[in-house]
């Protein structure tokens, strides 16, 4: 398979939330018992080999080093969608994941639900995905459906419909960490072709801050920003947090709940007991249709 840059990212957080499985259940950011299962062969022993608590240590280190406080971040993002959806389960009609890579939440929330759920990728990621259902859990569940798509260039409902979707589903969407690798004209044109969508649906969506994507402020980051603007232009699109709303309003959804370092750290990370930071460059939102 050919290598694609932003499809190699779908690893990153698939392997933080399998090692954060080998943490006792009351100091873990998250839980995905799938996650691990999902990961190519050299991965999963990358994951199996953290169980020593000082290797995980060593891993958070690192990773925070290149972008400090990212490892609670990508964590408790993953955490936050879980428990909104959770919160939505009796009002929503079916699910999409927009950006799915290698997420197994589809594949938890089946066994709790027949609620239709989609899952949107570039194609290189939905036929790895296809492949790596198939040899973790033989057969995939009938509630999931795969569906291939390019955000620069497709129509997102109308690719939808053509795989079963309903534009008069009350819809849970997750985008969780895709806008900053599209450019905004994508970002613009999927949140404008989500205007049909019924009243009622809700949106979890995380973005960069564009003071970041500009370098403006390196938030104490500046290995990641080499990484991901100056060597590679992976990242492209950003926000402001004052500007989420009205960002939102052009489109007709009403933001709930922007989570930032500090209700990261309150809500997820102080609990645990961890001694962990947030990254001011990543945040999320929870939003309703109008």
């Amino acid at each position: 398979m050919a290598r694609n840059p932003a499809a190699q990212t779908a690893f990153g957080p698939i392997v933080l939330a399998g090692v954060e499985q080998h943490e006792p259940p009351g100091r873990r950011l998250v839980d995905d018992d799938l996650a691990a299962r999902f990961l190519p062969a050299p991965t999963r022993w990358l994951v199996a080999a953290t169980r020593p608590v000082p290797l995980r240590r060593l891993l958070v280190a690192a990773m925070d080093r290149g972008g400090p406080g990212l490892w609670a971040n990508l964590a408790c993002r993953k955490r936050y969608i879980a428990d909104k959806l959770r919160e939505a389960l009796g009002e929503i009609d079916a699910v999409v994941v927009l950006g799915a890579g290698l997420d197994t939440a589809a594949y938890r929330l089946a066994r709790e639900t027949s609620l239709p759920i989609f899952e949107v990728d570039q194609s290189i990621n939905i036929a790895r995905k296809a492949k790596t259902v198939q040899r973790v859990l033989g057969e995939p569940p009938k509630s999931v459906r795969l569906v291939a798509l390019d955000f620069e260039r497709d129509e997102l409902l109308t690719t939808l419909t053509e795989q079963g979707y309903h534009t008069d589903y009350r819809t849970f969407f997750v985008w969780e960490g895709v806008t900053q690798y599209l450019t905004a004209d994508a970002v613009h044109a999927t949140l404008d072709g989500l205007r049909p969508v019924a009243s009622g649906s809700r949106l979890v969506f995380t973005y960069v801050r564009r003071d970041f994507i500009e370098g403006v402020n390196l938030y104490g980051a500046k290995q990641l920003y080499r990484k991901v603007r100056q060597r590679r232009e992976l990242w492209h699109f950003g926000l402001q947090p004052e500007e989420v709303a009205e960002f939102l309003a052009r489109y007709g959804w009403r933001p709930i709940e922007q989570l930032g370092p500090e209700q990261i750290v309150q809500r997820y990370v102080k609990p645990t007991g961890r001694n962990l930071t947030a990254s001011e460059i990543e945040w999320s939102v929870y939003a309703e249709k109008s």
